[in-house]
């Protein structure tokens, strides 16, 4: 019986040993530590915000070795280091210390989004080897996104035609915003032609960083068909990205309803319909306009606005119609053109105006480059727009001369019957607005003249044809600016002439016109520019006159 009752004692006390570290746990975890975050229900994107993590030892027990967690809500950015769980050392926290810590920074996400901040407490009680832990949490609410992001497009589209819309963006947040992108989603049917700015692809495009009260737009075209009054929705969306995460800050999203042709507008410009253009040209415009609906129109208003800074207006002339050049269009109304005022079902009707490009245009920066001409049609409801691309500008010179240190030209001047004279010729090249590819010159000798073999660069391509005497210079590729932002392509080679009996009293020909040609990569067409004939009257060296160069 005596060692019953000691077996007994013994386990009434384990129990209540075990009763008791239950009993100060629970009041420890729910009763002695108050925890809480103090913040805003409702945020803007952008805007910093400071959470307030607030704690107090209610109970009469030192909590030793104490530690907060704060983890911010997902997608936030930190005022201070870029972590979003941080973690402080309290030390120990008496009976009666209340204490509050600041955590500060910016919430990114949609509208209406919830964003959730966490935070923990650690501790242990003095005298206990147990630790404890006290959570809690503050909801927000995304209620304001001070961004502008919207479809600039017509609710109604003709199939097969092409349109042009944008995406337009303006940011009204105090916060800079920076790795920007937006991204779109196209309905079926839609063919991507064209974006300005390029994108990354065809549905992506990275935005510079956005200040307060900045904006921008992205502009696409492309064709669309689909069913008569089938429904089409675009969708895109701005976001931000961050560590490789694409954080939506805006959705927008607009229908456009397929609707029957009504009118057809086409255009040719000196008789073409696939006309490139080159500086200095006379552009004769037609544009002409068809009812291929089923009934007829009255009292229509056309307008063509030209746009493009090679246009000059000075010499636009149109026969029937108004030209306001502060707006740089031309306008036709009923009272002008019979076609505007009644167009029956299945007729046409045509305006026409002249108009010339400027012979230059400057060049400095990328802005210059793959120059372009449109012409902006609006006739009722009807919007066109047409773009004609403009060639590059390709200079060849081509220079002779006798006194060139490069070579050491040797032989008598005025050149004599029989005796042989050297010369140098040199080719330098200028491309203006366009890349160009596949670039040579070319240019024929004379029977009494031969290359001798001395070039520079050495390296050059250089090639000629014995029997018909063509001198080839193989360029290559050539990029715009070349010559005129960047050093010029330059060869020189040295010849060597001897004048035949018949030739005595003359000044023959040293070298005929050099001819250079390209492919232009923007306006893909080729392109090709001349330089005259060099003769031994040698112009370009002003120490040879042109008296000694007659064949003596």
């Amino acid at each position: 019986m005596r060692r019953i009752t000691i077996f007994l004692i013994i386990l009434a006390v384990i129990l209540g040993i075990i009763g008791f570290w239950f009993y100060q746990r629970n009041i420890f975890s729910k009763e002695v530590l108050k925890l809480e975050i103090l913040g805003p229900s409702e945020v803007t994107i952008g805007q910093e915000i400071e959470y307030l993590v607030k704690y107090k030892n209610t109970g009469q027990i030192t909590l030793e070795e104490a530690k907060l967690i704060f983890e911010y809500p997902e997608n936030s950015l930190p005022t201070e280091g870029e972590n979003l769980r941080i973690e402080k050392t309290l030390g120990d926290i008496y009976p009666g210390k209340e204490e509050t810590i600041s955590f500060k920074g910016r919430i990114f996400g949609k509208e209406d989004e919830v964003k959730v901040a966490k935070a923990w407490l650690n501790f242990r009680p003095k005298n206990l080897k147990a630790f404890f832990e006290s959570s809690t949490t503050l909801t927000s609410q995304i209620k304001s996104v001070p961004l502008t992001f919207e479809f600039d497009l017509g609710s109604r589209a003709e199939s097969g035609r092409e349109i042009k819309f944008s995406l337009n963006y303006f940011s009204n947040c105090d916060f800079p915003l920076s790795n920007l992108g937006i991204k779109i989603e196209y309905p079926s049917g839609f063919e991507f032609l064209e974006s300005r700015p390029k994108g990354l692809d065809k549905t992506e495009w990275s935005l510079p960083l956005l200040n307060k009260t900045e904006g921008g737009r992205i502009e696409i075209g492309g064709k669309l068909i689909g069913e008569l009054f089938e429904q089409k929705i675009f969708k895109a969306s701005l976001g931000i990205w961050k560590e490789n995460q694409y954080i939506l800050l805006k959705e927008a999203r607009k229908g456009v309803e397929i609707i029957k042709p009504s009118i057809y507008i086409s255009y040719q410009i000196n008789g073409s319909a696939n006309y490139v253009a080159s500086l200095g040209d006379l552009l004769y415009y037609e544009i002409f306009f068809r009812n291929i609906g089923d009934s007829p129109f009255e009292n229509l208003f056309l307008a063509v606005q030209l746009e493009g800074e090679s246009f000059d207006l000075e010499t636009l002339r149109v026969d029937v119609g108004e030209f306001r050049k502060g707006e740089n269009t031309i306008l036709w109304d009923s009272r002008v053109l019979p076609k505007l005022r009644f167009l029956e079902a299945g007729e046409e009707g045509k305006v026409e105006f002249w108009v010339k490009l400027k012979t230059d245009l400057p060049i400095s920066s990328d802005k210059d480059k793959n120059p372009r001409i449109k012409a902006k049609i609006t006739l009722g409801q009807v919007k066109e727009e047409f773009v004609t691309k403009i060639n590059s500008k390709l200079i060849i010179t081509q220079r002779g001369i006798f006194s060139d240190s490069v070579f050491q030209n040797s032989g008598p001047i005025p050149p004599r019957v029989g005796q042989t004279t050297t010369y140098t010729i040199s080719w330098q090249v200028k491309n203006y607005y366009n890349d160009l590819k596949n670039v040579k010159v070319k240019a024929n000798l004379p029977s009494q003249v031969r290359l001798t073999g001395l070039m520079k660069p050495g390296d050059a391509r250089l090639t000629f044809d014995q029997n018909s005497r063509e001198i080839v210079w193989e360029i290559g590729d050539l990029n715009w600016g070349t010559g005129v932002l960047t050093q010029a392509p330059e060869l020189a080679f040295q010849i060597a002439f001897t004048p035949s009996p018949d030739q005595r009293g003359q000044a023959p020909t040293l070298i005929s016109e050099a001819k250079i040609s390209g492919e232009d990569t923007w306006a893909e067409s080729e392109i090709q520019a001349m330089a005259p004939g060099i003769n031994t009257t040698l112009l370009d060296d002003q120490i040879v006159s042109e008296q000694q160069g007659i064949v003596q």
